[in-house]
């Protein structure tokens, strides 16, 4: 099963929503000066790029993404004259070496198909001196709206223990991201884990996001036959830890890596 990255719309509530938390803290972290040149590698749909220009006030932002879906949605929902979007490959970015003061991308680096190229490429187009930071969800542990939902996946259906972003995705830690930077030939590396909460109203506002396709639990979801997807509903409706109002309230942990050039 692939995974499906194109409807900015369906992205935003599943994911969009908590990554725009956790980049708020994840710029705070990095602390890069006023007035600098940023480069958002993987921009989705333009949840960071945003926060970038909201929080940091940079002089410019570009942001690229491989999702022509994602690059018009960001387009169309982030109309600073500071910031522009192209579909471009993280891993071969179109840019001189040097070009920019901080290169950035959030949740991006355990999609692409060669990591290592991507913090190589990143490096490359920031200038002696700037910053390149980047942050992923801890799948395999607090990143707990994904986490509940595999586990309750993998209960039911053994066979989906593969698809499992926490069993993909081994490079989420810490101590691999650290040494990936450093083989880069980065200095000054530094992680830290970004927790914040997400809140869900109610059961609906938790499940209906997965229906929408994006990334790797969604497109499990809508390909499920109708009564297997039911039983996941019920499964997960049942193990959710939801109040006397029906509020669930979980936590998503981000691991979040930072160097210098």
């Amino acid at each position: 099963m692939s995974d499906v990255w194109a409807l900015g719309a369906a992205y935003e509530p599943y994911v969009g929503r908590w990554s725009r938390l956790v980049a708020r803290d994840f710029l705070e972290w990095l602390a890069v000066p006023a007035g600098r040149a940023w480069l958002d590698v993987g921009c989705g749909t333009g949840a960071l790029s945003q926060t970038v220009l909201g929080q940091a006030a940079p002089r410019t932002v570009e942001g690229v993404d491989a999702s022509a879906g994602f690059v018009e949605h960001a387009r169309a929902h982030v109309s600073d004259p500071r910031c522009a979007f192209r579909v471009a490959d993280a891993q071969a970015l179109p840019f001189e070496d040097g070009a920019f003061d901080a290169a950035v991308s959030g949740l991006v680096l355990n999609f692409v198909r060669e990591p290592a190229r991507m913090v190589a490429d990143m490096r490359r187009v920031t200038r002696p001196g700037g910053s390149v930071g980047l942050y992923v969800w801890d799948y395999a542990g607090e990143m707990q709206l994904m986490r509940r939902f595999w586990d309750a996946a993998v209960t039911l259906d053994p066979a989906a223990g593969p698809l499992d972003e926490g069993t993909r995705f081994p490079i989420c830690r810490p101590d691999t991201l650290a040494g990936l930077f450093s083989a880069a030939g980065l200095r000054d590396v530094d992680t830290r884990a970004l927790d914040v909460p997400t809140v869900f109203r109610d059961f609906d506002d938790y499940w209906t996001p997965f229906l929408g396709g994006q990334g790797p639990a969604p497109s499990y979801c809508v390909n499920l036959p109708e009564d297997r997807r039911a039983a996941l509903r019920e499964r997960l409706r049942a193990t959710l830890p939801a109040d006397a109002g029906g509020r669930i309230a979980l936590v998503a942990r981000a691991w979040a890596v930072k160097a210098h050039v």
